[in-house]
């Protein structure tokens, strides 16, 4: 039996975890710092062996941010002036950023109605001679039908990069997403399900030659000290990150599985209200929920958000307009009703409290607040 209560619900609490481990970050960081070693060094290569096996790849770079990965993923491949590459116009503005700074042209396709993942279905139709490469963003922690995804690629011998920022853990037919594609994308900025206490970020890939080349690109396009062959950035994961997400990686199946279970209390109680889709995951994927985003109905989003924030339940809009339609991307040409479906979703996505560590009376509160913003 569902009851109300009254306590402020956070959106997402890491807080928590870090409680839970604090003794053994605490631990970690102070080896760290008594060895001096703060950039690169054993503690970053071991967490790239451990991540590299956790995702089922040969090779793992670990590098500054997410937003990093990106980029370095398109200079990898030589990806630049005059190339397309498709990718969903809703997402973090990040997946597309890394396009236009390589000097190539992001290409949106809509998103599928149930997942807010890109659209498959639409790939095809937007390739042009032009197109070099497709980044599916596995958005929500759901993965992108990889299957369906990697046939067309192959059928027009294009890369694919996966954008994994949301959704370290989770897997599509039986596979770890990042390792399905020709290179996998992750972020470790805090809210992530594997998060750590800054900025950080891997690439994964079974292409020796390619994780050579981004290890070149990440330390200033040097392969020997003062020796440098391209332009490259400065982007590398410090010691005390690495030593943080060595002991979260140790953690992160048994948090996902508790995602799993919010999640599927969410689908129990969520799914009786009327005026919610609650979401799904597509037949042949393994999710792991960074966020629970249900779609209000009729344009009643932006009151049920303030009558849940009365209520103390906080949440999220994920996100509040597509980027085809940014001002920053005015210069595309994208229109209004061009790309319906992410617009749509735009209008209706809320990100109701989601954490491993939230607890059963805490999903009262939220499921019993939506309850009476529907039928009070």
């Amino acid at each position: 039996m569902i009851q109300s209560v009254n306590h402020s619900i956070p959106a997402f609490d890491i807080k928590q975890q870090y409680t839970t481990i604090e003794a053994e970050v605490s631990a970690a960081v102070l080896e760290v710092l008594a060895s001096g070693r703060y950039i690169g060094g054993p503690i970053v290569a071991g967490f790239e062996q451990q991540f590299a096996a956790y995702t089922g790849v040969s090779k793992c770079v670990a590098c500054n941010s997410g937003t990093d990965a990106l980029f370095l993923a398109l200079r990898a491949f030589n990806i630049g002036a005059g190339d397309e590459v498709i990718t969903t116009p809703f997402t973090f503005i990040a997946t597309a950023e890394v396009i236009s700074a390589v000097g190539a042209k992001p290409v949106f396709v809509d998103i599928n109605t149930t997942t807010f993942n890109l659209n498959v279905e639409q790939v095809a139709a937007a390739i042009t001679p032009n197109t070099k490469a497709i980044i599916p963003v596995h958005l929500f922690g759901q993965p992108v039908d990889l299957t369906g995804l990697m046939d067309i690629a192959e059928a027009h011998n294009l890369v694919v990069i996966e954008d994994c920022a949301q959704s370290t853990g989770a897997s599509w037919a039986g596979q770890k997403v990042g390792s399905i594609g020709h290179i996998g994308c992750f972020s470790f900025y805090p809210t992530k399900n594997l998060g750590g206490c800054g900025d950080g970020g891997a690439i994964t890939t079974n292409n020796p030659e390619v994780a050579e080349k981004l290890r070149i690109l990440k330390e200033h396009g040097q392969k020997n000290r003062y020796h440098y062959e391209e332009i490259g950035v400065n982007s590398r994961l410090d010691a005390i990150q690495a030593a943080i997400l060595q002991i979260k990686l140790r953690y992160l199946d048994i948090w996902n599985n508790q995602r799993r279970q919010v999640a599927a209390r969410y689908h129990q109680f969520l799914n009786q209200i009327p005026g919610i889709i609650a979401p799904q995951e597509l037949a042949g994927g393994m999710g792991v929920w960074n966020q629970y985003t249900i779609r209000v109905l009729s344009n009643k989003r932006d009151l049920i958000r303030n009558q849940l924030q009365e209520r103390g339940v906080n949440t999220m809009v994920y996100y509040p307009r597509p980027l085809h339609l940014q001002p920053v991307y005015a210069n595309l040409g994208y229109k209004e009703g061009q790309l319906p479906v992410a617009e749509q979703a735009c209008d209706e996505v809320l990100s109701l409290p989601m954490f491993p560590e939230l607890s059963e009376e805490q999903q009262d509160q939220v499921i019993y607040s939506l309850k009476d913003c529907f039928f009070s």
